[in-house]
């Protein structure tokens, strides 16, 4: 593990689960900072903040060099945050369907569990968007079995990005 992706604040997942990135031997995870740009990126996605949810996952994606699982989801997640955005606040579905088949591929092969994201999910939700954009209504990005959405510490968190 980098030291730069070290992060021991970020908690462990619920108990009985071992999603990938979770070294269970280890007792934490092997890139708490992923975990922590998820947690914040996903809380953001939900309460319909596309732009610091991209901004969350970018900015932890320069962790990782190109060919890496986790550059490969972090850049499938800014993908489709930016599609939830070109679709919501401009009401670009072509844009919105660019950028979910690109984040379709980035996101091809990344573990359906991925730091507690349901990455399954995404991909199906992006796939039934691609011809009827109506399913993002509602949706809710699953994270740890739940569909948090954004606190104060979230908020609090896009700080650092701006």
């Amino acid at each position: 593990m980098d030291e730069h992706t070290r992060d021991p604040t970020a908690a462990p997942p619920l108990p009985g689960e071992s999603p990938t990135g979770w070294l269970a031997e280890r007792n934490r995870w092997e890139h708490g900072t992923l975990r922590t740009a998820v947690i914040h990126g996903v809380r953001l996605f939900n309460a319909g903040e596309f732009h610091a949810s991209h901004d969350s996952f970018e900015d932890e994606w320069y962790n990782y060099g190109n060919g890496s699982v986790e550059s490969a989801f972090l850049h499938g997640m800014v993908q489709v945050a930016a599609g939830a955005y070109k679709h919501f606040d401009f009401e670009n579905s072509d844009g919105m369907r660019s950028l979910f088949e690109t984040a379709l591929q980035y996101l091809h092969g990344v573990p359906d569990d991925f730091y507690g994201v349901d990455v399954a999910d995404v991909r199906a939700t992006m796939k039934e968007a691609l011809s009827d954009p109506s399913v993002l209504h509602g949706w809710r990005i699953r994270l740890d079995d739940e569909r948090p959405t954004a606190d104060e510490d979230d908020h609090g968190e896009t700080d650092r990005f701006e």
